[in-house]
């Protein structure tokens, strides 16, 4: 399996409820290096950019203003697989349809509020890196 990088997000949710640090650990433990980390608040312009793709879904404009609604931790992350092992981590967006252990089961509250984001694919990831970091940042 060849190196990847993904792009993750702790949202708002889950940094309101302090749960940054035991997300972060679980990204280590995980063997994920994190190549570009950063912490910030969206404007309701950024989200709308950033899930641009969205747009004509009925959940753009609720989905937007909770991804503004607080601070979020923004994380580039390497490794073997990255894409999939990520999703794998976090677990399905529901999070009472995610498997046992996975971020989204133990810290999700809801479809929309469940902790984590993250690239579906390499387009995404390489349009979403591109998104929140610079070239310089990704070295």
């Amino acid at each position: 399996m060849a190196k990847e990088r993904t792009l993750a997000i702790i949202k708002p949710d889950a940094v309101s409820r302090g749960l940054q640090g035991e997300i972060l650990s679980r990204i280590h433990q995980a063997g994920f290096a994190i190549v570009a980390i950063e912490s910030h608040r969206l404007t309701k312009e950024e989200a709308e950019g950033f899930y641009a793709v969205h747009k004509e879904r009925p959940f753009f404009g609720e989905l937007t203003k909770f991804m503004s609604s607080g601070k979020v931790v923004i994380m580039a992350l390497e490794a073997d697989g990255a894409i999939a092992r990520w999703r794998d981590l976090m677990g399905a967006t529901d999070p009472a349809k995610a498997a046992p252990g996975t971020l989204r089961q133990l810290f999700g509250t809801s479809i929309q509020n469940n902790c984590t984001h993250g690239s579906d694919a390499p387009e995404t990831a390489a349009f979403e890196l591109g998104y929140f970091f610079s070239g310089r940042q990704l070295i």
